[in-house]
Order: structure tokens, then sequence, then C-alpha cells
């Protein structure tokens, strides 16, 4: 037996079941309102529907991997998903890129940076290494999951979920690895030639690497579209019959006689 993504592409029907999953998350159990009182799926309801999907254990925390998949044949060892979710799909047919947020840990970043005498004073004029120190702070996180846990690194993966206003989705997958930092040409953007406050990294294709250190420490990766090791169709979520749905639609379907004395 194989693990879905890690060892085969998902089939159709493993897509539809996510899809359908994602979808009762607009009963008002989803994380982001609409405004005509409706809801859509957030980011740990994708973690929560992922789960259920691909058999997975959705782990609610800060964990390394939102999701750990069970090895079909081997007890207590699992393939990692790394769930991102962006309202991001237009960039993609703008510049053919995905927006992953890899991490907002500001304090492990600056205290990785200390160890090398770089702080919030110099670290302007240090551009490669702090670039370098980041992805590979990164790259460790992953490493120490696979060297002592019972996750697989190595097929672990991160799963977009690229979504519109409009409500169209897109999923794609990317390899753990990050981009080698001493391939990337690394800078501090500014204005007029000035030191900026975003660091990014570029390859041959463009921006490849943000960090927003003073907003938030938010380090971002974008990644082509065309580099993914898989991708689904831009789909949309299956409409719930009206009248049909809510959460005390849910308590009477779920407690019928309790629901039922409760509003004599």
């Amino acid at each position: 037996m194989t693990v879905p993504f890690a060892d085969r592409p998902p089939t159709d029907n493993e897509v539809e079941r996510l899809r359908l999953i994602l979808s009762t998350y607009q009963d008002g159990t989803g994380m982001m309102a609409v405004a005509d009182g409706t809801t859509l799926p957030g980011w740990r309801d994708f973690e929560r529907a992922v789960a259920s999907a691909f058999n997975g254990i959705a782990q609610e925390s800060k964990a390394i991997y939102d999701v750990h998949i069970p090895e079909p044949e081997v007890a207590d060892q699992y393939v990692g998903v790394s769930c991102k979710m962006r309202r991001e799909l237009n960039r993609i047919a703008r510049d053919g890129r995905v927006t992953l947020e890899l991490s907002n840990s500001a304090g492990k970043f600056w205290t990785r940076l200390g160890e090398l005498g770089i702080n919030q004073t110099n670290y302007k004029t240090r551009p490669k290494e702090v670039g370098g120190e980041l992805l590979e702070l990164v790259g460790s996180w992953h490493e120490v999951v696979g060297k002592g846990g019972n996750v697989d690194a190595e097929r672990s993966f991160y799963l977009s979920l690229s979504w519109s206003r409009d409500a169209r989705y897109q999923l794609h997958q990317f390899p753990i690895q990050l981009p080698d930092p001493g391939s990337l040409r690394w800078y501090f953007a500014g204005q007029a030639g000035g030191l900026g406050r975003c660091l990014k990294g570029e390859d041959d294709t463009g921006t490849i690497i943000e960090w927003y250190r003073e907003s938030g420490g938010q380090l971002k990766y974008y990644p082509l579209a065309r580099n993914a090791v898989w991708h689904s169709d831009v789909f949309t979520l299956e409409p719930l019959t009206p009248g049909e749905y809510g959460i005390a639609k849910k308590a009477e379907v779920y407690f019928p006689e309790r629901w039922r004395a409760a509003n004599e």
C-alpha cells in the first residue's frame, strides 16, 4: 500500500473527498465569516479536512507538520504534511507563483541570528548570511523531526490551498526541501536604492523568498506553480441546500430527541 502525495498523486476520488469535506465548513462552523451569514473554511479547517480526507492525524498544535499520515504497513510511522493556506489564487494567474508562509517565529529567527553576532543594528548589512541562516533553520526543524521522531522527513511535503475572494480553490504540492540559500541573490529591498525592511532572495526566475523582519517576522516562499510535484484543477465548494444546514440544524440531527424537547 502507498501513501497519497508521498508515493503517488492523490486519486480523483481522494481530491473530491477533500473538496466535499471543505464544503461542510460553509455551514457556520468555518473560521472565516461571509457577509451573508455563512462561513468559509480557514487554515485550521484545511488541516482538519486533510487529516479526515487522507486518514491522517491533525496535530492541532505548533508541530512542524500539521498532519501526520500513517504508513500503512509500518506501525507508528508517518509522512508529514505542512498545510499552507493563503488567499493568493489570483497571483498564480498573474505571475505563476504560489504563496507559502513558512513561519512567523521571529523569536527563533533572532535567536539563531544572534548566535552569529547578527542583531537589529547590523542585520541589513549582512543579507546573504541572514537569508542563509533563516532557510537553514527552517530546514533543520524538518531534519530534527525526521531523525528523532517517527515522521519520514524525506517523503514529507508542503500542501498549499490557494483561494480567491470569489471562493475558488486550488491545491499545490511542493517538496519539503527548500532552495539552496547559496544559489540565491540576497538583498534588502528599499526605495530609491535604500536598505528596506524586506529581505529578498532571488533566483533566475525572480523573488522566491521574502522575510518581513519588521512586520511579524514572516518568512514567505514563492515557488513557481509549474514546479509543483502535483496540483489540482481549480475547484469551488459544493453548495449547501438552503435551510438544511447551520449549527442549530446540526444539533437537531445529532440529538433529535433532546433538541425536540429543548424546543417544546
